[in-house]
């Protein structure tokens, strides 16, 4: 049995996890971390923060900052839940007293102060929120969507706030409620791909768009080739009715009756059915040692039409 791989969403969290976040930058990832997956766990000794992921290296990564910034205070466990595919859950738990240096409220919606108004933190604030809760479609999928899901409607619109404010960007950050959730996503390949590189997943960046530019050759290829398939029916559709108005006018008529170009191309018609208006142009101009141009021919045609739409009363 093939061993699936990670996600590409999870592929992204991880390489902004193995960032090496300096002092204040790392405050304010562990700051949206915590707020987005992060709850209070009461015990007989003392309360703890409890940060949750599904990948082992993004709780490592955890561990590492807040040890690297309040000293060894962090402890490492996981759970295995009971059910039929035990998936395993990474807990970092730290003292519940660092909250108050993170700015950490569960019941309030506000961004921290410390993080507000500075862009550099706030890109390291998407970067924290983005690795607890967010998610990317695989750039193979038939659909670009990247999210950051939340429980709270207040807090989703400060995310998009600062999204949607970052300089040199131009997201357009929208929300949607989606079983109880508030969900602030981005839909458009090109602001998925820039908030890939907002947020440190520079490799994943690349790999998003090196998928894009293939599929969009291969949508480009096949986008040509239905537009030749159409344009070779409407040809042979045309050419199948020419050819019938030819054969009941000469039917009627005689090719006696017609003469010169005309002539020329009602019998060209005859013995080429296939052939496009580029090709019988050419055609004639040889047989008639004169130049005879596509307009040329497709004005014949429509005389020929005239004349069969009088002769018949189709015109009327």
């Amino acid at each position: 049995m093939q061993i699936k791989g990670p996600s590409f969403a999870l592929k992204a969290k991880e390489e902004i996890a193995s960032l090496p976040f300096p002092e204040i930058q790392a405050k304010a990832v562990l700051s949206a971390f915590a707020k987005l997956s992060g709850s209070l766990r009461l015990s007989s000794d003392a309360p703890s923060l409890d940060l949750v992921s599904v990948s082992a290296k993004i709780a490592k990564a955890l561990y590492r900052l807040f040890n690297s910034l309040y000293g060894p205070v962090a402890r490492f466990s996981y759970t295995r839940s009971s059910q039929f595919k035990k998936r395993v859950k990474y807990h970092c738990l730290v003292p519940a007293s660092i909250m108050d240096d993170l700015e950490l409220d569960f019941f309030s919606s506000k961004i921290p102060s410390f993080v507000l108004g500075k862009e550099e933190l706030e890109r390291c604030y998407l970067s924290g929120a983005f690795m607890a809760s967010g998610s990317v479609n695989d750039p193979h999928s038939s659909s670009y969507h990247l999210e950051i899901a939340t429980l709270d409607a207040s807090y989703a619109k400060w995310l998009v706030h600062i999204i949607n404010k970052m300089s040199g960007h131009a997201f357009n950050a929208k929300i949607s409620t989606r079983r109880g959730q508030s969900v602030v996503y981005l839909k458009r390949a090109e602001q998925i791909s820039d908030f890939l590189v907002l947020v440190g997943a520079t490799s994943s960046c690349l790999e998003f768009e090196n998928v894009r530019v293939e599929r969009d050759f291969s949508n480009i290829g096949n986008r040509l080739a239905n537009l030749d398939e159409a344009n070779m029916a409407k040809t042979i559709a045309m050419a199948e009715r020419q050819e019938k108005e030819i054969r009941y006018l000469i039917d009627k008529n005689g090719i006696n009756s017609y003469y010169g170009k005309k002539r020329a191309l009602m019998e060209m018609r005859l013995s080429h059915p296939d052939a496009s208006l580029t090709e019988l142009s050419r055609l004639l101009s040889v047989e008639l040692a004169a130049t005879i141009t596509k307009s040329n021919v497709n004005h014949l045609f429509r005389d020929i039409h005239a004349e069969y739409e009088k002769e018949t009363g189709d015109g009327r």
